[in-house]
């Protein structure tokens, strides 16, 4: 069984989903921690056996030894890591702004490959001018 519950880290708060998404970010968190310290670590190693300290004791033993998932879980049942309903809701409409410019991006190359085929590069470049006019209003309105 696992320890805590599922129960316990969502309070009755968060949805489970909402729990995977920020224990995911909160382990994403710990592993660039871990990479940082790793690093430190070799450089200040400087080759002399006698007076550098062995590469495993100048990281955290907690981010050293445990999985970064199990230390996430940790830290947010402690409450040293709080889920954030309003960032998740932020992150997944910026995601949705950034993939609906980008297929309104591809739509507008396509219209403009195929008017230059026809060998109206004028009317290509008219309609790329009008489509970038139309989307910077949409733009300023999303921000």
């Amino acid at each position: 069984m696992l320890y805590p519950t599922i129960d316990e880290l969502t309070q009755g708060k968060y949805n489970r989903y909402e729990l995977a998404l920020a224990t995911a970010r909160c382990a994403r968190l710990i592993t660039d921690e871990y990479v940082r310290q790793h690093d430190l670590a070799e450089k200040s190693i400087t080759g002399n056996k006698d007076t550098d300290r062995p590469l495993n004791t100048m990281i955290d033993r907690e981010l050293r030894d445990e999985k970064a998932v199990q230390v996430a879980i940790g830290r947010m049942y402690r409450g040293e890591y709080a889920i954030d309903l309003e960032a998740n809701a932020k992150q997944a409409e910026d995601a949705e702004i950034t993939e609906d410019a980008e297929v309104a991006e591809e739509a507008v190359e396509a219209v403009a490959e195929d008017l230059a085929e026809e060998g109206t590069a004028e009317a290509a470049e008219e309609a790329m001018a009008e489509v970038a006019e139309e989307a910077a209003p949409e733009a300023a309105d999303a921000e």
